[in-house]
């Protein structure tokens, strides 16, 4: 492919190639000091700097670590509104449902409103979303208040779309992957911050500290991101126009699955791994704030920080893409999620057995989820945030089903019903990639054979 691109270079006429090199970002602007994209809008021109892409990087961040705050409070919250552990575990299911139908409705609007308007406004409505959970009295109340904050975290998704949008050409997958970074490290440190503010005033001064940070994110992201009028207008003749109806976003993102086996089959990848995946973080504290343990807040949600090993498995299943690698990859990661949940099996008995697995489980779930994603957004770049989007809504019934299992499960039969539950998930992945896996419905089956 590089051999294709680098032949039609040289044919190029010197005029235009002297065009494009004027067009490029000076040496030193990707990479060093920042990715500099000029958006024009009348007289107004945006710079897209280093500081701007961490700024992406931080809201991301902090928007998506909000489906996952309540994780190692879910005893504490149970006792505190006298909830069963099977509602209580509605807790989460409702979070990702939330999330769920804002990837599908919410998403999609990227494409026709003014960006920096629609996140603002969702942060804001995200702030009085996390203000009554903060304040909730009644279950009714908390549930109702978690399953709108699930449906306003997709702001996650705007934000790197709009991100990807100001972006060069040539410096767009630095730039994803900076907020993509951001976005781990949000989901990373949400249960670790979660459990500390807990531990020190309580688990709804936990929803108080971020309603405060997303209040001032959305002044901030206000101030400093240009308007719809000032994105550079998309040069791609397949591209969604600005006046697309909002039905025909919405009809155009079921169109993507029933035209694309590659997006329906590695949806169901990111269904079975996410649902592996909140099986465990949904139930871990349950048995781990019990016997022999009675572990804090704190120390639940530290275990969070160990799963630092992901982000390190999103850079190496992003380069084994790049080399074309991608059907082993998914293979590999899927076999270690399986392996997983031996060890995480014995965590009523060692602690040590507990941190293996996680290390295991996180590693396996990000490599496949990245792998995903890569290929997902390669068959139509133009519609990527839709095929994300659409991706990501599979990725929330997976987690929403491993969370209502997984504690439903705890209750009924105990820690080893929970982990059969995860293995279960795990090998179905499994058996699906080896099914699948000669399959030719990748769109780069013709550039290497190891796509799936």
């Amino acid at each position: 492919m590089s051999d294709h691109h680098g032949e039609a270079a040289t044919r190029r006429p010197e005029a235009a190639r002297r065009t494009e090199a004027a067009r490029r970002p000076e040496a030193g602007e990707i990479g060093g000091t920042g990715v500099r994209s000029r958006a024009r809008g009348g007289d107004s021109a945006f710079v897209l700097s280093r500081g701007v892409v961490i700024l992406f990087a931080v809201a991301c961040g902090a928007a998506v670590a909000n489906v996952y705050l309540s994780q190692p409070l879910l005893v504490t919250m149970g006792h505190d509104l006298t909830m069963s552990p099977a509602l209580v575990g509605a807790v989460v299911t409702l979070t990702h449902v939330g999330y769920g139908l804002g990837l599908f409705f919410l998403v999609p609007l990227g494409d026709v409103a003014d960006r920096r308007r629609l996140i603002v406004a969702q942060l804001l409505l995200l702030v009085v979303a996390l203000t009554v959970v903060a304040a909730a009295r009644t279950a009714a109340i908390l549930l109702a208040g978690m399953a709108a904050m699930g449906l306003l975290a997709v702001v996650t998704q705007t934000l790197m779309a709009f991100a990807a949008s100001l972006a060069p050409a040539d410096g767009r997958g630095r730039v994803v992957g900076l907020v993509t970074s951001g976005v781990v490290t949000g989901i990373l440190l949400a249960r670790t911050a979660s459990g500390l503010i807990a531990d020190l005033a309580g688990w709804r001064a936990v929803y108080l500290a971020s309603a405060s940070l997303t209040a001032l994110l959305a002044l901030v992201l206000y101030r400093v991101l240009p308007s719809h009028s000032a994105a550079p207008p998309t040069t791609s003749p397949t591209a969604p126009p600005t006046t697309l109806r909002y039905g025909q976003l919405l009809r155009s993102t079921i169109t993507l699955f029933a035209r694309e086996p590659l997006l329906r089959l590695r949806a169901l990848f990111g269904l079975l791994i996410f649902a592996a995946f909140s099986t465990l973080w949904s139930s871990v504290a349950l048995p781990l704030s019990e016997a022999p343990y009675f572990l804090s807040h704190s120390a639940i949600g530290a275990l969070g920080l160990i799963g630092v090993a992901g982000a390190l498995a999103a850079t190496m299943a992003g380069r084994l893409n790049d080399r074309g690698l991608s059907r082993r990859t998914t293979g590999i990661a899927l076999a270690l999620l399986a392996a997983s949940w031996l060890p995480l099996a014995f965590t009523r008995s060692s602690l040590w057995a507990l941190v293996v697995g996680v290390i295991l489980l996180d590693l396996a779930v990000q490599a496949v989820h990245v792998t995903n994603q890569t290929l997902i957004y390669a068959l139509h770049p133009e519609a990527g945030s839709r095929l994300i989007g659409g991706y990501m809504v599979f990725y929330s019934i997976g987690s929403a089903t491993g969370a209502i299992a997984a504690t439903s499960l705890y209750t009924a039969a105990g820690w080893g019903a929970v982990c059969a539950l995860g293995a279960a998930f795990s090998c179905l992945g499994l058996v699906l990639w080896a099914f699948t896996r000669h399959s030719a419905t990748d769109p780069a089956t013709n550039r290497t054979q190891q796509h799936i």
